[in-house]
């Protein structure tokens, strides 16, 4: 009798549930970040990774899909074997990479810098809500087990509270404080939400995160993301005149919406250029750190 239909007990034996393409996907979005499956190498066939997982190829194929929508691979089709991106995850550096909004580039290029042992990330921003939100995807990815770096930096450049605002600002230039207030209570509950979400992986995985702020005496008129010592990501704040609703009132403001600001990113050993841009960034952030900002404390 054929062992794998052998009767136990009088019962035969049962398989285990098929995994589902999700699961693949994830194994092999795992195996990519991991740097097992290395930029450039070609995949094995869907008919070999279709016998691993024990799953049809229909599985794989859907599996290889979703890779290829995050852009972790390419030349996914029914014919050759797809291959890992060559830069994976991120979206391309160098002088014809083209500018994406922050929303869409800042998480994938995050996730990537979070394969690091040492993860180290400097933000200057209006307010750290485009990081925070960046940070959901390599988190979930952490609790799952799939990454854990040793040690994870991270230090903000924020506004001070003490200064006036250049935005938000109200267009009738009145000084009731209402956009002010308005403005720090996100820039502090956002900053509490990413401080909070860090430090708890030092007693969930035992990672040594340390994460600092400092505050500036004036409105950036920029954001700045720096990632690893390798890469700046630069966005410029473009004032816009809208209506916001504060306290319960429309009120017509100068504002820059951050998440939707067009993201630049520059990578060391991508040209002279890139790697200037990169060195000088880092000059600028640490400059500003040591010399004219101040204590930050998320509090009202």
């Amino acid at each position: 009798m054929d062992g794998e239909h052998a009767a136990v007990n009088g019962r035969k034996k049962s398989h285990p549930p098929q995994r589902s393409h999700h699961e693949v996907a994830d194994e092999l979005r795992s195996r990519i970040r991991s740097g097992e499956l290395r930029p450039g190498q070609r995949m094995p066939t869907q008919a070999r990774l279709a016998d691993e997982f024990g799953v049809d190829r229909g599985a794989v194929r859907q599996a290889l899909r979703i890779l290829q929508s995050e852009r972790l691979l390419t030349n996914v089709s029914k014919g050759s074997p797809a291959t890992v991106a060559p830069i994976s995850g991120k979206m391309p550096a160098g002088p014809e990479a083209p500018p994406q909004p922050t929303m869409v580039a800042l998480a994938p290029r995050i996730s990537a810098a979070f394969a690091a042992q040492h993860v180290e990330i400097d933000a200057l921003c209006l307010t750290s809500v485009s990081l925070t939100l960046a940070m959901g995807e390599p988190l979930r990815e952490i609790h799952a087990g799939r990454i854990k770096p040793a040690r994870v930096d991270v230090r903000v450049l924020l506004p001070s509270r003490d200064i006036d605002l250049a935005f938000p600002a109200p267009v009738d230039h009145s000084s009731d404080g209402r956009l002010q207030r308005r403005w720090l209570a996100q820039r502090n509950a956002q900053g509490q939400v990413l401080r909070h979400n860090l430090y708890a992986l030092r007693a969930s995985h035992g990672i040594d995160v340390h994460v600092s702020f400092r505050a500036l005496p004036f409105t950036p008129p920029v954001k700045l993301y720096l990632l690893n010592g390798a890469e700046a990501l630069f966005a410029y704040y473009t004032v816009q005149r809208r209506e916001l609703e504060v306290d319960s009132e429309q009120l017509e403001t100068y504002d820059a919406e951050g998440t939707r600001s067009m993201l630049f990113a520059f990578e060391q050993g991508a040209g002279l250029r890139d790697t200037t841009f990169v060195e000088q960034s880092h000059l600028w952030f640490d400059a500003l750190w040591g010399t004219i900002s101040s204590e930050l404390l998320l509090t009202n």
